[in-house]
């Protein structure tokens, strides 16, 4: 990651592309930091580096965490509401310097993903005493 000044990127990128909320740019970065402490834990060939597919694991783990049932919420108040979204964000970062990446960096590695459905609310359905998912 850069030493630039975050919040004065931020503000750059907004005025550029205000699509997303600002406060989705600070999420990004804590989720990525999230993200890399979790697979330090992991032996992996590509230390400091993350897959796409790797850092929408940690966005969601990392929301679930800090945000609990609020996620959808949040993630609607900042207008995202795809994992391509989230990809959105990563690039409009790297474009600004922010964030690195590698030739095999794409876009489309954000593509699909996962519902955000299944992913922010069903975690928090209410399930009856046999963990079933009550409708």
């Amino acid at each position: 990651m850069s030493e630039k000044n975050f919040p004065e990127v931020i503000k750059e990128i907004h005025n550029k592309d205000d699509r997303f909320g600002k406060g989705a740019y600070y999420f990004i970065r804590e989720a990525l930091d999230h993200t890399l402490k979790n697979l330090e834990k992991e032996d992996r060939k590509n230390k400091g580096h993350v897959s796409g597919m790797e850092l929408l694991n940690g966005i969601r783990d990392y929301a679930l965490d800090r945000f609990g049932p609020m996620t959808m919420t949040l993630m609607e108040h900042w207008n995202i509401s795809k994992c391509r979204d989230f990809g959105d964000i990563v690039f409009n970062l790297v474009d600004h310097g922010i964030l690195g990446r590698t030739e095999n960096d794409s876009l489309d590695d954000f593509e699909g993903g996962y519902s955000f459905k299944e992913a922010f609310e069903y975690p928090f359905h209410p399930k009856d005493k046999n963990n079933t998912e009550l409708n």
